[in-house]
């Protein structure tokens, strides 16, 4: 089974179209991670685009938050103000999807998913401590997480846990990780919508685990268009500014 992991869409609509051409053909199922929505302009086609094509999803911090108003209290002023603009601008079929999404971890045939740390999808995971618990903890070798918009992870095998980075030059499509029999791992497919690595390029990850084979792409979109819908509809200037240097 060849796996579609798609993570952190925050509403770019043109970053996950981007993502979908370059993934054509390329998978069999489709897995979300969470934070369909937030930050960006286009909630509602990001939502229905993304129900087309992914069958297994998780909720995110700000998919939450959007649904749940009294859970995004202690989100920063700008990721607040994208997510009430965010609540507002929603059809209600749409509202009740985010509101119907499961926390993680879910299970996927052979991957595990959550959004943030393994049982707590507000927590990030940026470091090796932090990491632990959810490999160890984790029910099969293999599980993705986002909410960090940093590609890359972690692998833990006997008593030796290890930082994964992994670096897409420009013009490649991807870099490319050999999964090893015997290691778990805890995987970030990086952000489609907001990259927060220094990469602006849209992030993204096909994983075959059957061939021990994980697949990081970067691929590149039309940052501007989506600036101008952003600055159109009146979202924070910092949060139009953020995408163009993936910070």
């Amino acid at each position: 089974m060849r796996f579609l992991v798609l993570s952190d869409i925050h509403s770019n609509g043109t970053a996950l179209d981007a993502v979908l051409v370059a993934a054509k053909g390329r998978w069999e199922k489709a897995v979300c991670l969470g934070d369909v929505v937030g930050y960006g302009p286009d909630p509602n086609e990001v939502i229905a685009r993304v129900r087309e094509v992914a069958t297994v999803f998780v909720r995110g911090n700000h998919d939450k938050a959007v649904s749940r108003p009294a859970s995004g209290d202690d989100l920063n002023p700008l990721a607040k103000a994208a997510v009430d603009w965010t609540r507002a601008q929603l059809r209600p079929e749409y509202l009740k999807f985010l509101e119907d999404l499961p926390p993680g971890p879910v299970t996927a045939d052979s991957i595990a998913l959550v959004h943030g740390a393994y049982n707590d999808e507000d927590e990030y995971v940026f470091s090796p401590a932090q990491a632990l618990s959810g490999l160890l903890e984790a029910s099969l070798p293999v599980t993705f997480f986002g909410h960090t918009h940093f590609q890359g992870g972690f692998s833990y095998r006997g008593d030796r846990l290890e930082v994964i980075q992994l670096k897409v030059h420009p013009g490649a499509g991807f870099a490319a990780l050999r999964i090893e029999a015997g290691t778990r791992y805890l995987l970030n497919p990086g952000s489609i919508g907001q990259p927060r690595d220094g990469d602006a390029r849209a992030a993204f990850a096909i994983a075959d685990i059957d061939h021990g084979v994980v697949e990081f792409w970067r691929v590149p979109y039309d940052i501007a268009a989506v600036q101008e819908r952003m600055k159109k509809v009146g979202l924070p200037e910092p949060l139009v500014l953020r995408i163009a240097f993936g910070r």
